[in-house]
C-alpha cells in the first residue's frame, strides 16, 4: 500500500458511528485519528470547466446497506472529458469525477469478504418511475450517475450500496474497464443483434469497443468505423471484422460495397455528433435498427422521410443492466479483450488533473487514461 493511509476504523452511519474490524493489511493510522479527530481524504475535484485539482474532502458517510470501499483505480471516460470542457448537460460544479472504478471491500460480510476486489455499477435508481417499474432501472428518470449528477469515485474511499458491487478475479486495470464496456454491451442488446446481422459501429472508443466485442460474441459480422487508425486496429483486436476510416474513405460507398448494396442491418452510434447521428439513419438498411449511445452536442436535423420509408427501429441506449456487467466480467476473465493495448496511460492521483488537461488538448493521443490510487 506504500505511503497511502490504511482504511477507516469507523465511519458515520446516519447519526450513529459503526465500528468495523478489518484485516491486518487494512490497519489504521490511529495516531492521525487521535490527533485530528476525523480522517480527511484526497479527491479529484472538477471545480469548473477547465479547472481541476486535488483537494482534501470529508471521508464518506455511509447509509444503511452501504459498503465502505477503498478505491484502487478509476478510469477517465468521454463524459469526464465533456465535463472538463463544459459540454456536459448533466454535470454541475464542483464535482468529484469518477465512475469507471476498481475498489476493494473494507468491511466484509458472509457474502463478500473484506479484501474482495470489485467493479461497481455507478447508477442510482428510484424504483418508482416508469423505467424502474418496467424492469429497466438503467434508464431511471431520476438516475444520478457517480461523477456526473453526484460526486464520484476519484477519491480514496467511497461508500456504495451492496447490490451495486460486482466481485471478479480481475486486475485493477481490468476492473476499471468493466463499466465502459457494459455500455457497449447494452447497446448491442438494445439492437437485438444476432449472428445473422451485419453491424456497423460508428466510433471505436471505449464504449464502441464494448459494442464491437458484444456483437462479435453474438456471432454477428462487424464493420468498425472511425477516423483514427489506432482505434480501428484496436477494434480488430477486439473481434471486429472490416474497418472503414471515414476520414479517408467514402463511408456510404464502402458500407454498400461491404453489404452487397443493402447497408448494415444494425448501426450503433457511439460518437455523438450531428453528422454521425444523421449518417446512422442514412446508411442503415431498410427495416434496420439504429441504436444511439452518445449525446449530440447540438440539435440534429433529419430527413424524416427515411424513418418511415425504411420502416426503421430507432432506439436509445442508456447505461447498462446487471446482465451486461456479468457478461463483460466473463469476457475479461476469459482474457478475450486487449486490455494492455486499450489502456494508454496510468497516472497517480496527483497527476490526474494534468492528464485530463492533456487529453482535452490532444484527444487523439490517448485511448484510455486510468488513475491509480494505491
Amino acid at each position: 500500500m506504500g505511503t497511502r493511509r490504511a482504511h477507516l476504523n469507523s465511519f458515520k452511519l446516519t447519526s450513529l458511528t459503526l465500528s468495523i474490524i478489518v484485516p491486518e493489511k487494512f490497519e489504521l493510522e490511529n495516531s492521525r485519528l487521535a490527533a485530528t479527530g476525523v480522517f480527511k481524504m484526497k479527491a479529484f475535484v472538477l471545480q469548473a470547466p477547465g479547472r481541476a485539482c486535488i483537494e482534501t474532502v470529508p471521508d464518506p458517510v455511509a447509509r444503511p446497506g452501504d459498503v465502505l470501499l477503498q478505491v484502487r483505480m478509476v478510469g477517465f471516460c468521454g463524459s469526464d472529458l465533456n465535463s472538463f470542457r463544459g459540454l456536459s448537460p448533466l454535470v454541475s460544479y464542483p464535482r468529484i469525477l469518477g465512475h469507471e472504478v476498481c475498489a476493494t471491500v473494507v468491511q466484509g460480510d458472509s457474502e463478500m469478504a473484506a479484501g474482495t476486489d470489485v467493479a461497481l455499477l455507478p447508477y442510482s435508481n428510484c424504483g418508482r418511475c416508469a423505467a424502474c417499474l418496467r424492469g429497466r432501472p438503467n434508464a431511471c428518470q431520476y438516475n444520478e450517475t457517480l461523477g456526473v449528477q453526484r460526486d464520484g469515485a476519484l477519491a480514496e474511499y467511497i461508500a456504495v450500496p451492496r447490490e451495486k458491487l460486482y466481485p471478479a478475479r480481475l486486475t485493477p486495470k481490468e476492473l476499471c474497464l468493466v463499466e465502459p464496456l457494459t455500455v457497449g454491451f447494452h447497446a448491442v442488446a438494445r439492437g437485438s443483434v444476432w449472428a445473422e446481422d451485419t453491424v456497423a459501429i460508428f466510433g471505436c472508443g471505449g464504449v464502441g469497443l464494448g459494442a464491437v466485442a458484444a456483437a462479435s460474441l453474438r456471432g454477428a459480422r462487424t464493420i468498425c468505423v472511425d477516423v483514427d487508425d489506432k482505434k480501428l486496429e484496436l477494434a480488430q483486436m477486439t473481434g471486429g471484422g472490416q474497418i472503414i476510416n471515414s476520414a479517408r474513405e467514402p463511408l456510404s460507398q464502402r458500407l454498400l460495397e461491404l453489404t452487397d448494396g443493402r447497408g448494415p442491418d444494425v448501426v450503433i452510434e457511439a460518437v455523438g455528433t450531428p453528422g454521425t447521428f444523421r449518417a446512422a439513419v442514412e446508411e442503415v438498411a431498410f427495416t434496420g435498427r439504429v441504436v444511439y449511445i452518445g449525446y449530440a452536442k447540438e440539435p440534429v436535423s433529419y430527413e424524416t422521410r427515411l424513418f418511415v420509408q425504411k420502416e426503421l427501429e430507432v432506439l436509445g441506449s442508456r447505461n447498462a443492466q446487471p446482465e451486461d456487467f456479468r457478461a463483460v466480467i466473463g469476457l475479461l476473465e476469459a482474457r478475450k479483450f486487449p486490455v494492455d493495448q486499450v489502456v494508454s496511460l496510468i497516472v497517480g492521483l496527483d497527476e490526474a488533473p494534468d492528464a485530463l488537461r492533456s487529453w482535452s488538448e490532444n484527444p487523439s493521443r490517448f485511448q484510455k487514461i486510468q488513475v491509480c490510487l494505491d
